[in-house]
């Protein structure tokens, strides 16, 4: 939709499991981002690749041939202290905040533990380092994440009992982690309310529709617990009645009034200065 819009975008995959690059029907992506469509580029995250565009950048230092021995050295010092890898991937995507490279930055991230750790690592190695140009970096880092106008956290959950417990618990987390925006949650594979009740209730008198009946009781079922589910996040969210709309199929548009917040959205996000 940014794309469409005219805006510069560029989409990153933090775990590089191919998942991105398949979606968008691309070869694997590398750290060297890659258009994918008119105004969309996306990449997949790559420590040493980070850190060897880190060295040419801050250090002004060149790099000629492999950075197999800075890479271990490197190895060695990140497994020694905490958030060293973790601001390399997170600093790579707010540098090209920084720099106006991009309009919009959209991050596939990893698992919900490892993100949290990822976009508090400016926070934490502030705390460890106070001075000189890492204290410098990291802290216009923070004021980047730390600005609701320019980033934001949207979780990604199925209607699942455990999915949503686990988001429960990362908005909790990043709290106490970080002070970035939570933007919000996208309901995925949310059930389709596809059985006719009164339907069903006739099917139930004749008996050759026994199986008939039996997978529709499922799908209602189905539809019950993911709603439970659905409620269960906007109370500990504390939303209230949340409206949940069905993934539409491919040659239907979304309802207009989600279509105009989404834009609404990208237009706040991509407005900023920053």
């Amino acid at each position: 939709m940014a794309g469409e819009q005219g805006k510069r975008v560029l989409v990153c995959e933090m775990d590089d499991k191919g998942s991105l690059a398949a979606y968008l029907g691309c070869p694997p992506l590398k750290f060297e981002p890659t258009e994918v469509s008119p105004n969309v580029s996306a990449m997949a995250m790559n420590t040493e690749d980070s850190l060897r565009e880190y060295i040419r950048l801050f250090l002004r230092l060149p790099i000629i041939g492999s950075l197999t021995p800075l890479a271990r050295i490197f190895d060695f010092v990140a497994n020694a202290a905490p958030a060293v890898k973790e601001i390399l991937a997170i600093g790579k995507l707010c540098y090209e905040v920084r720099e106006q490279n991009y309009d919009m930055v959209i991050v596939d991230s990893e698992a919900s533990g490892h993100f949290v750790a990822q976009v508090s690592a400016p926070d934490a190695l502030a705390t460890l380092v106070r001075i000189g140009i890492i204290a410098d970096q990291t802290k216009w880092m923070s004021n980047l994440l730390h600005d609701p106008q320019v980033s934001t956290v949207l979780a990604v959950v199925t209607p699942e009992e455990m999915p949503v417990a686990e988001t429960i618990e990362l908005r909790q987390r990043l709290a106490k982690a970080t002070p970035i925006d939570f933007g919000g949650v996208l309901m995925n594979r949310m059930p389709q309310a596809a059985v006719d009740e009164t339907a069903l209730a006739a099917a139930r008198q004749d008996a050759s529709l026994a199986r008939t009946v039996q997978a529709g009781d499922w799908l209602v079922a189905q539809r019950s617990e993911a709603q439970l589910q659905v409620q269960r996040l906007a109370e500990a969210f504390e939303l209230g009645n949340v409206e949940t709309i069905a993934e539409a199929p491919a040659d239907v548009a979304l309802p207009q009034h989600i279509t105009d917040h989404l834009v609404g959205e990208l237009h706040r996000l991509s407005s900023s200065d920053a």
